[in-house]
C-alpha cells in the first residue's frame, strides 16, 4: 500500500557538521529511511557521490521522489547495512569519505499501522523492516519458547518483568494464537504489577522494542556493521552513528573505543609486540545530544545520541 513516507531527521545539522562533507567525496547513508539525511548530504555534493542503503521497499520507493532533485548524485541499494562492505565493492568503490548510521526505527514504520511496530495501533504482528524476510513478530510471540521470550525481553528490552510477561504470553497462546499488536499489548499490560502500570511510559514499550530487535536481528547487525564501516573509511573519513537505546549505544561506544585503542599488550610489557595500531580517533569522548528545541519539535529525538570517529 502506498504511503507518504514522511520522516523527521534527527540531529540533522550535527550529522552534517560531523561528516565534514567534501563536494567531490564519496558518502554512505547506511540507513536511508525517510531520506532526510540523504537529501541534505547530496545537496552539498558537486562531483561527489552518495550511496543510500535500505532494506525497506517503501523507503526505497519514497527515495525516488524525495531525492529527485539530487538523483544524479545518488545511488540507492536495497541491502542490509551489515553488508556495507559488499555494497561498496559492488559499486567499485574502494572506500568512503563519510558514513552515517541512524539506528532508529523510521517514523513511517512506526506510524503506518499495518507494519505492526506500534503498540498504539491495531495491526498484525509483523515488525519486519525487510518485508521479504520470513521471520515475523507473530512467529516470535507464538513460536519461541517461554525461556527464549524471557531472555529477549530481559536482554533486548531491559524489561524487569520479563518472567511474568513471558509466562502470560505462553498461557494466552495456548488458548489461541496471538495475532495482533493490541492483543499482545493487553497481555503485557495484564501481566505487569499495578506499580509498573503507573510508570510514565506505555507498559508494552520495552517488550515491543525487544521483539522488534529479535525479529530484525538488530544488535548483531550493528556489531557486524561497525567493524566493516571503520574498515571502509578512507583516511580522514568520518563515521557518525545515531543510537536510540542503551544496548545499541554500548555496542557503538565499545566498537569505537576498540578501533581507537591500538596496542593490546599488557601494560608491563617494555615494548609493543602485538603491532596493533589505532584505526580511528574519537572526535568527541561524549556523545552529541539533541537540544531542548529539537526535542520539543520532535519528541522521538529525546533518547538520541550521536557518536563520531575519524579514520587515521
Amino acid at each position: 500500500m502506498e504511503q507518504n513516507f514522511h520522516h523527521i531527521s534527527i540531529l540533522l545539522d550535527a550529522c552534517l557538521e560531523a561528516l565534514r562533507i567534501s563536494p567531490a567525496g564519496v558518502y554512505v547513508d547506511a540507513t536511508m529511511g525517510g531520506a532526510g539525511h540523504s537529501l541534505r548530504i547530496a545537496e552539498r555534493l558537486a562531483g561527489g557521490m552518495l550511496v543510500c542503503i535500505d532494506r525497506d521497499d517503501e523507503a526505497i520507493a519514497n527515495a525516488r521522489e524525495r531525492l529527485a532533485p539530487v538523483w544524479e548524485r545518488v545511488t540507492v541499494v536495497k541491502s542490509d547495512f551489515r553488508s556495507i562492505d559488499q555494497v561498496l565493492a559492488s559499486l567499485g568503490l574502494p572506500g568512503a569519505d563519510g558514513i552515517l548510521f541512524d539506528l532508529g526505527v523510521s517514523s513511517p514504520q512506526l506510524d503506518h499501522a499495518e507494519r505492526g511496530f506500534s503498540y498504539m495501533q491495531d495491526a498484525p504482528l509483523d515488525m519486519r523492516m525487510d518485508r521479504s524476510q520470513q521471520l515475523t513478530a507473530g512467529e516470535v510471540v507464538n513460536g519461541w519458547s517461554r525461556a527464549e521470550l524471557r531472555r529477549i525481553l530481559s536482554e533486548y528490552g531491559e524489561e524487569r518483568y520479563a518472567p511474568l510477561i513471558a509466562a502470560a504470553i505462553e498461557r494466552e497462546r495456548a488458548k489461541k494464537p496471538i495475532e495482533t499488536t493490541t492483543e499482545l499489548a493487553e497481555i503485557i499490560r495484564g501481566a505487569m504489577p499495578a506499580k509498573a502500570l503507573r510508570e510514565k511510559q506505555h507498559p508494552a514499550k520495552r517488550s515491543f522494542q525487544a521483539i522488534r530487535i529479535a525479529v530484525n536481528d538488530e544488535l548483531s547487525a550493528v556489531r557486524e556493521a561497525m567493524g566493516k564501516a571503520v574498515d571502509a573509511l578512507n583516511p580522514g573519513g568520518r563515521l557518525a552513528v545515531i543510537t536510540f537505546h542503551s544496548l545499541e549505544d554500548r555496542i557503538v561506544k565499545s566498537a569505537f573505543q576498540e578501533a581507537a585503542r591500538g596496542c593490546t599488550c599488557p601494560k608491563d610489557f617494555p615494548v609493543c609486540v602485538c603491532g596493533n595500531k589505532p584505526k580511528v580517533r574519537l572526535v568527541s569522548r561524549k556523545p552529541i545530544l539533541p537540544g531542548p528545541e529539537e526535542i520539543s519539535d520532535n519528541p522521538r529525538a529525546r533518547s538520541a545520541k550521536l557518536r563520531v570517529c575519524e579514520r587515521i
